[in-house]
């Protein structure tokens, strides 16, 4: 039975997606495989053609696409990725063209075919997959470290090269400026005015409905669609509006909310983008699987070639650029695109087409597994060329500025999760007690007023909903070595005390965990929980006034006065600092 529906084909698609990845959980291989056998076997070339409508599904998959590189845009904080300095600079800038000069000359074999073939080869092994290495990288949670940010670096780096390419693609046989040059300043255009908008316009309107993760959400989609469209009206790529919508906004607090909120939405259209690969696949003969198999080796022997000596260069450890250039080691989405066009434009012939579709499914199988075991594969490659005596020259003394960024996430390790006036009061105090030990904090609070005090005071904070795992597990919580709620069931909303133990002993097994209560009986119950200290106010209230009352002597009640009074003191000093005669404060 041939299903022409499109609802029908989505929901059988989505059905043979789950059954299939069943099985591959069960049988211990990556869920990504499932949903490409689940299309291959619905597929009309190789499986049962129980799904035609292929185009359909494409085009609801590029949807998954567009919300995927939009969450990347709204993890890849400007500032963060600048602090990995030239390795992503220079790296994204080269990787590209030293790639696509090595698959020159691998594939000179292809110039007798049809005119442009060994170019558009070169070309399309020389991309890498954003959806599968963020995906991959996402659930690893490693797209914050530094081998992560300089991976999604040389990532979109490698877009711009791709819409390059795309600019010049349809004169290749007439190369003219004037077609690129308007590529170029459409590009340059989007860029300013979504800044200007990010600038001027969004943040005004964030404030005025941060207080509703509804709204905040769905003013967030609209701005990522509307970007989106604006990139296609202006004749570039709708994927690459939607990442710089989400980049334009990194810095704005809402954005692990938005990720968070948005993650099974993604989630849900991604999976029919790799069923549709899998309707795509071709009856395959022993040739063309040879001559994947041999360009699949190219792809990752290539990033290799290219990318190590490059971070050597750049003074970045060997294993560092083992991680990067293994993350790398797949053929790009992009690159069916590109062959696809080229196609139509008669530059390629149909089996070039097709070798790129075997290349990209079997690197995606390939380095699914090779982002699963990153570090591993990497310390071996290391352990490899320490055997080879090539450590002292492959194997600089890492930068400063990798080590300083991978040990800045490690040194914020205490979370306060929602900040109540105990909790401001709280880093209030470490301020004057101990700054050491505020910079080590992270606060998780949906109320932008309190977000802007805690962030004046130098606190790192993550605007979301703490009864949201996915936010808890977007702000890093598994890092956390304590976790304090300062807020008690009176006052929390979606959770309570019990189950943010619970959440927070799956996320950070290892952290201890100081809860609030608002009675002697709940903090009982706390504490059979896990908590490792309970919090109750109105029992710390009681000793505080036992202690100042005890000995009824007007010498506590002026000491506590007196200490109470310097407190004050000291945050009227630091909100409104002495001005001297020359007007300069000191």
């Amino acid at each position: 039975m041939i299903h022409h529906d499109l609802l029908t084909a989505i929901g059988v698609s989505i059905i043979a997606a789950a059954v299939l990845a069943l099985v591959a959980r069960r049988v211990g291989q990556p869920l990504l495989l499932g949903y490409v056998l689940g299309g291959a076997l619905l597929g009309p070339h190789i499986g049962f053609g129980l799904v035609t409508d292929e185009a359909s599904i494409e085009l609801i998959s590029e949807i998954g696409l567009i919300l995927l590189l939009f969450i990347i845009g709204l993890e890849m904080n400007l500032s963060r990725l600048l602090q990995a300095g030239r390795a992503i600079g220079v790296s994204g800038l080269l990787q590209f063209p030293l790639c696509a000069a090595l698959g020159w000359f691998a594939f000179q074999g292809f110039a007798a075919g049809g005119r442009f073939d060994r170019l558009y080869l070169a070309v399309a092994f020389a991309l890498s997959s954003t959806l599968i290495v963020v995906k991959l990288l996402f659930d690893k949670f490693e797209i914050a470290t530094f081998t992560g940010r300089v991976t999604i670096g040389i990532l979109v780096f490698q877009d711009l090269w791709a819409i390059l390419f795309l600019a010049v693609q349809p004169n290749l046989d007439n190369l003219q400026a004037g077609p690129l040059l308007r590529s170029l300043l459409a590009g340059a255009g989007l860029v300013v005015g979504a800044a200007a908008m990010a600038r001027y316009v969004l943040p005004a309107l964030y404030r005025s409905i941060a207080k509703s993760t509804e709204l905040v959400l769905l003013v967030s989609v609209a701005w990522c669609f509307l970007l989106s469209g604006l990139a296609g009206w202006a004749g570039l790529s709708k994927e690459m509006g939607s990442l710089i919508a989400g980049l334009v906004i990194a810095g704005f607090p809402y954005g692990a909310e938005v990720t968070a909120r948005l993650g099974g939405v993604r989630d849900f259209f991604i999976t029919l983008f790799f069923v549709a690969l899998g309707l795509k696949i071709p009856q395959p003969s022993l040739g063309l699987l040879l001559v994947a198999v041999g360009a699949t080796a190219f792809v990752v022997a290539s990033r290799l070639i290219v990318l190590i000596p490059l971070f050597t260069a750049l003074r970045v450890d060997f294993r560092s650029a083992a991680v990067v250039a293994i993350n790398l080691s797949q053929v790009s989405e992009f690159s069916l695109v590109i062959v696809a066009l080229g196609a139509t434009y008669g530059h390629v012939r149909p089996d070039t087409s097709a070798l790129v579709l075997f290349a990209l499914l079997i690197t995606a199988i390939v380095s699914t597994y090779g982002i699963l075991f990153n570090h591993q594969i990497a310390s071996a490659l290391t352990r490899l060329a320490g055997a080879a005596g090539l450590s002292a020259w492959l194997a600089p003394p890492a930068s400063p500025t990798a080590a300083a960024a991978e040990g800045e996430a490690h040194a914020q390790d205490v979370f306060l999760l929602g900040v109540s006036r105990e909790g401001l009061a709280f880093v209030q105090h470490l301020e004057r007690e101990s700054p050491t030990m505020k910079a080590r904090l992270v606060a998780i609070d949906f109320n932008p007023e309190t977000l802007e005090r805690l962030q004046l005071n130098g606190v790192h904070c993550h605007y979301g909903d703490i009864s949201n795992v996915e936010t808890l597990r977007h702000a890093g919580l598994d890092r956390a070595r304590v976790v304090v709620s300062s807020i008690s069931d009176w006052f929390l909303k979606g959770i309570d005390n019990r189950r943010l133990i619970r959440v927070v002993r799956t996320l950070a097994p290892n952290a201890r965990v100081i809860a609030t209560a608002d009675t002697l009986a709940h903090a009982e119950a706390l504490y059979a929980e896990g908590a490792a200290y309970v919090i109750v106010p109105t029992a710390l209230a009681a000793e505080h006034l036992y202690e100042l009352l005890r000995d009824l002597s007007d010498d506590a009640l002026d000491r506590a006065r007196a200490n109470q009074a310097r407190e004050l003191f000291t945050r009227d000093r630091r909100a409104h600092p002495p001005v001297s005669t020359d007007g300069a404060s000191h």
